[in-house]
């Protein structure tokens, strides 16, 4: 399926796609770091949430967000962060991404922060007791963790943040605006024959997991 747009209108290679924007800026260009410095350790150390790219053996990409209180990343050393994995819905797709394809990409967020911080890397999984154990939060050991091995780090600027306000307090959409999440993804899931009591508890416990299975 060639997909909306036709096919002559489509850029297909980097000559016709930089033809279409100004020259790289020298200071954008030069930028990038190879090691978390102290500026990359001062925003990961504030940051609660973060954005994990990743991508499947046969190119399938991902996208998960990663968040814990400020600082949840560890920095292990100037080329190597580790991030805690905490129980979801146990898909592990980044965690099955990594082991066909380490490549990984993260973009840090600071609330209130409209600069980001993005790094690229390799990742692996890990058990080791030393890195996990620092980790714990209300006495409980995330399982595992993802470490990578920093290729490349920069700061990003603030355009995208200004342009969707994303921090204003205005911006904010009252929630009821759409179903709740437990509903719509059973309608997604084909499930048709529920009640609005069963849906109502179905939200309920979703709630009290949010309170008591966190960690």
């Amino acid at each position: 399926m060639v997909g909306p747009g036709s096919l002559e209108h489509r850029i297909l290679d980097e000559t016709a796609l930089r033809a279409r924007f100004g020259a790289t800026s020298p200071l954008a260009a030069r930028k990038v770091v190879t090691s978390l410095d102290v500026f990359c350790r001062a925003f990961i150390q504030r940051s609660p949430f973060l954005c994990l790219g990743t991508q499947s053996a046969d190119g399938k990409a991902d996208v998960s967000p990663r968040g814990d209180p400020a600082g949840f990343v560890q920095v292990l050393d100037d080329t190597h962060l580790a991030i805690p994995d905490r129980p979801g819905n146990n898909r592990l797709d980044s965690h099955t991404n990594i082991l066909a394809n380490p490549a990984v990409g993260l973009l840090f967020m600071i609330p209130g922060y409209e600069d980001t911080l993005r790094v690229n890397g390799k990742a692996h999984l890990s058990v080791d007791p030393e890195i996990l154990k620092p980790m714990a939060v209300a006495e409980r050991v995330p399982t595992l963790a993802i470490v990578v091995a920093v290729e490349e780090a920069f700061l990003h600027c603030a355009k995208a943040f200004k342009r969707s306000k994303l921090w204003q307090p205005e911006s904010l959409q009252d929630r009821k605006d759409l179903p709740s999440l437990t509903r719509m993804i059973l309608v997604q899931a084909g499930e048709k024959e529920l009640s609005e009591e069963d849906l109502r508890r179905l939200d309920d416990r979703l709630e009290t997991h949010y309170k008591t299975g966190l960690y």
